[in-house]
Protein backbone atom coordinates (compact mmCIF):
# COMPACT_ATOMS: atom_id res chain seq x y z
CA UNK A 1 0.00 0.00 0.00
CA UNK A 2 1.10 3.55 -0.65
CA UNK A 3 0.38 6.10 2.05
CA UNK A 4 -0.06 9.87 1.76
CA UNK A 5 -1.11 12.24 -0.98
CA UNK A 6 -4.38 13.98 -1.73
CA UNK A 7 -5.40 11.73 -4.59
CA UNK A 8 -7.38 8.50 -4.41
CA UNK A 9 -7.56 6.33 -7.54
CA UNK A 10 -6.84 9.34 -9.71
CA UNK A 11 -9.64 11.39 -8.12
CA UNK A 12 -8.62 14.40 -6.08
CA UNK A 13 -10.55 15.15 -2.92
CA UNK A 14 -11.72 18.45 -4.40
CA UNK A 15 -13.76 16.58 -7.02
CA UNK A 16 -14.56 13.54 -4.89
CA UNK A 17 -17.72 15.26 -3.62
CA UNK A 18 -19.73 14.05 -6.58
CA UNK A 19 -18.64 12.14 -9.61
CA UNK A 20 -20.39 10.10 -12.22
CA UNK A 21 -18.76 7.25 -14.07
CA UNK A 22 -20.39 5.69 -17.09
CA UNK A 23 -20.23 1.92 -17.23
CA UNK A 24 -18.25 0.74 -20.25
CA UNK A 25 -19.61 -2.07 -22.42
CA UNK A 26 -17.33 -3.34 -25.17
CA UNK A 27 -14.72 -1.04 -26.67
CA UNK A 28 -16.78 2.15 -26.60
CA UNK A 29 -18.21 3.88 -23.58
CA UNK A 30 -21.92 4.00 -24.19
CA UNK A 31 -24.07 6.70 -22.74
CA UNK A 32 -25.52 5.02 -19.70
CA UNK A 33 -28.92 5.73 -18.26
CA UNK A 34 -29.13 7.39 -14.83
CA UNK A 35 -29.69 3.96 -13.25
CA UNK A 36 -26.46 2.61 -14.79
CA UNK A 37 -24.19 5.43 -13.60
CA UNK A 38 -22.02 4.95 -10.57
CA UNK A 39 -22.20 8.05 -8.44
CA UNK A 40 -20.71 8.97 -5.07
CA UNK A 41 -22.29 11.80 -3.09
CA UNK A 42 -21.59 13.40 0.27
CA UNK A 43 -24.51 11.37 1.65
CA UNK A 44 -22.46 8.22 0.98
CA UNK A 45 -20.02 9.44 3.64
CA UNK A 46 -22.78 9.87 6.25
CA UNK A 47 -22.22 7.77 9.33
CA UNK A 48 -18.43 7.49 8.95
CA UNK A 49 -16.18 8.02 11.94
CA UNK A 50 -14.33 11.25 11.17
CA UNK A 51 -11.66 12.25 10.51
CA UNK A 52 -10.68 9.15 8.57
CA UNK A 53 -8.07 7.92 6.17
CA UNK A 54 -9.03 4.29 6.57
CA UNK A 55 -8.27 1.54 4.10
CA UNK A 56 -11.25 -0.04 2.32
CA UNK A 57 -11.80 -3.30 4.25
CA UNK A 58 -14.82 -5.53 3.59
CA UNK A 59 -16.12 -9.02 4.29
CA UNK A 60 -16.51 -11.30 1.28
CA UNK A 61 -18.01 -14.72 0.62
CA UNK A 62 -15.44 -17.05 -0.90
CA UNK A 63 -16.70 -20.52 -1.75
CA UNK A 64 -19.13 -21.17 1.14
CA UNK A 65 -17.21 -19.14 3.71
CA UNK A 66 -17.51 -15.52 4.83
CA UNK A 67 -14.04 -14.06 5.14
CA UNK A 68 -13.46 -10.90 7.18
CA UNK A 69 -10.53 -8.49 6.88
CA UNK A 70 -10.50 -8.34 3.08
CA UNK A 71 -8.53 -5.35 1.80
CA UNK A 72 -9.60 -3.83 -1.53
CA UNK A 73 -6.33 -2.50 -2.96
CA UNK A 74 -6.30 -0.91 -6.44
CA UNK A 75 -2.49 -0.63 -6.14
CA UNK A 76 -2.06 -4.42 -6.03
CA UNK A 77 -1.54 -6.15 -9.38
CA UNK A 78 -2.63 -9.54 -7.92
CA UNK A 79 -5.21 -10.88 -5.51
CA UNK A 80 -3.69 -12.58 -2.46
CA UNK A 81 -5.00 -15.03 0.15
CA UNK A 82 -3.32 -16.15 3.36
CA UNK A 83 -2.29 -19.80 3.62
CA UNK A 84 -3.84 -19.94 7.12
CA UNK A 85 -7.27 -19.14 5.62
CA UNK A 86 -6.99 -22.08 3.23
CA UNK A 87 -5.86 -24.29 6.11
CA UNK A 88 -8.93 -23.32 8.15
CA UNK A 89 -11.31 -24.19 5.31
CA UNK A 90 -9.35 -27.34 4.39
CA UNK A 91 -8.41 -26.29 0.84
CA UNK A 92 -4.64 -26.85 1.07
CA UNK A 93 -4.79 -29.72 -1.46
CA UNK A 94 -6.36 -27.37 -4.04
CA UNK A 95 -3.31 -25.11 -4.19
CA UNK A 96 -1.44 -25.32 -7.50
CA UNK A 97 2.26 -25.27 -6.67
CA UNK A 98 3.53 -22.43 -8.80
CA UNK A 99 5.74 -19.98 -6.98
CA UNK A 100 6.13 -16.32 -7.86
CA UNK A 101 8.07 -13.46 -6.35
CA UNK A 102 5.86 -10.59 -5.20
CA UNK A 103 7.93 -7.43 -5.07
CA UNK A 104 7.12 -4.49 -2.77
CA UNK A 105 4.86 -6.70 -0.68
CA UNK A 106 4.78 -5.47 2.95
CA UNK A 107 7.77 -3.26 2.04
CA UNK A 108 9.78 -6.34 1.05
CA UNK A 109 9.59 -9.25 -1.41
CA UNK A 110 7.91 -12.57 -0.72
CA UNK A 111 7.76 -15.88 -2.58
CA UNK A 112 4.25 -17.28 -2.94
CA UNK A 113 3.36 -20.84 -1.94
CA UNK A 114 1.25 -21.35 -5.05
CA UNK A 115 -2.06 -20.20 -6.47
CA UNK A 116 -5.70 -21.17 -6.23
CA UNK A 117 -8.88 -20.26 -8.12
CA UNK A 118 -11.89 -19.68 -5.89
CA UNK A 119 -15.39 -18.35 -6.55
CA UNK A 120 -16.09 -15.00 -4.88
CA UNK A 121 -19.64 -13.81 -4.23
CA UNK A 122 -20.45 -10.12 -3.88
CA UNK A 123 -24.09 -8.97 -3.75
CA UNK A 124 -25.30 -11.61 -6.23
CA UNK A 125 -22.28 -11.44 -8.55
CA UNK A 126 -20.04 -14.52 -8.74
CA UNK A 127 -16.54 -14.39 -10.22
CA UNK A 128 -13.84 -17.03 -10.28
CA UNK A 129 -10.77 -15.31 -8.88
CA UNK A 130 -7.12 -16.33 -9.10
CA UNK A 131 -5.40 -15.85 -5.74
CA UNK A 132 -1.69 -15.97 -5.01
CA UNK A 133 -1.15 -17.88 -1.74
CA UNK A 134 1.23 -16.37 0.81
CA UNK A 135 2.34 -17.54 4.22
CA UNK A 136 3.75 -14.67 6.13
CA UNK A 137 3.30 -11.47 8.03
CA UNK A 138 0.17 -10.05 6.41
CA UNK A 139 -2.50 -8.48 8.60
CA UNK A 140 -5.35 -9.05 6.12
CA UNK A 141 -6.83 -12.45 5.28
CA UNK A 142 -7.30 -11.51 1.61
CA UNK A 143 -6.17 -8.66 -0.64
CA UNK A 144 -8.36 -8.04 -3.68
CA UNK A 145 -6.23 -6.42 -6.35
CA UNK A 146 -6.87 -4.92 -9.78
CA UNK A 147 -7.73 -8.24 -11.51
CA UNK A 148 -10.78 -8.72 -9.24
CA UNK A 149 -11.65 -5.01 -9.25
CA UNK A 150 -11.62 -4.89 -13.06
CA UNK A 151 -13.45 -8.20 -13.50
CA UNK A 152 -16.22 -6.97 -11.17
CA UNK A 153 -16.16 -3.47 -12.74
CA UNK A 154 -15.91 -2.14 -9.19
CA UNK A 155 -15.42 1.55 -8.49
CA UNK A 156 -13.93 1.80 -4.99
CA UNK A 157 -13.92 4.96 -2.89
CA UNK A 158 -11.88 4.98 0.28
CA UNK A 159 -13.19 8.49 0.99
CA UNK A 160 -16.79 7.24 1.04
CA UNK A 161 -15.88 3.73 2.30
CA UNK A 162 -17.89 2.14 -0.50
CA UNK A 163 -17.49 -0.25 -3.41
CA UNK A 164 -20.05 0.27 -6.15
CA UNK A 165 -20.45 -1.98 -9.18
CA UNK A 166 -22.97 -2.99 -11.84
CA UNK A 167 -25.13 -6.10 -11.49
CA UNK A 168 -27.94 -7.46 -13.67
CA UNK A 169 -30.33 -5.70 -11.27
CA UNK A 170 -28.56 -2.32 -11.45
CA UNK A 171 -25.79 -0.64 -9.48
CA UNK A 172 -25.17 -2.14 -6.04
CA UNK A 173 -22.76 -1.32 -3.26
CA UNK A 174 -20.78 -2.76 -0.37
CA UNK A 175 -19.96 -0.57 2.62
CA UNK A 176 -16.43 -0.82 3.99
CA UNK A 177 -15.99 -2.10 7.53
CA UNK A 178 -14.44 1.00 9.08
CA UNK A 179 -14.09 -0.42 12.63
CA UNK A 180 -12.14 -3.43 11.27
CA UNK A 181 -9.95 -1.12 9.17
CA UNK A 182 -9.21 1.04 12.23
CA UNK A 183 -8.43 -2.00 14.35
CA UNK A 184 -5.99 -3.25 11.70
CA UNK A 185 -4.36 0.18 11.54
CA UNK A 186 -4.01 0.27 15.34
CA UNK A 187 -2.42 -3.20 15.37
CA UNK A 188 0.02 -2.19 12.62
CA UNK A 189 0.95 1.06 14.40
CA UNK A 190 1.44 -0.76 17.72
CA UNK A 191 3.68 -3.33 16.05
CA UNK A 192 5.73 -0.56 14.36
CA UNK A 193 6.21 1.30 17.68
CA UNK A 194 7.24 -1.92 19.44
CA UNK A 195 9.84 -2.59 16.72
CA UNK A 196 11.22 0.97 17.03
CA UNK A 197 11.57 0.63 20.82
CA UNK A 198 13.38 -2.71 20.53
CA UNK A 199 16.03 -1.23 18.18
Amino acid sequence: MIFGGVEVNGVTFSIAKKMKISVAHGKKIQEASEDDKITFTEEDADGLILPHNDALVISLNVLDFKIKLVLVDPDSSVSIIQLRVLEQVKLIRNIVLETKLLARFNLTSVTTKGEIVLPTYAEGVTKFTLFEVVDGDMDYNVILGRPWIHEMKVVPSTYHQFLKFPTPDGITQIRGDQPDAREMNAVTLSRSKAEEISK
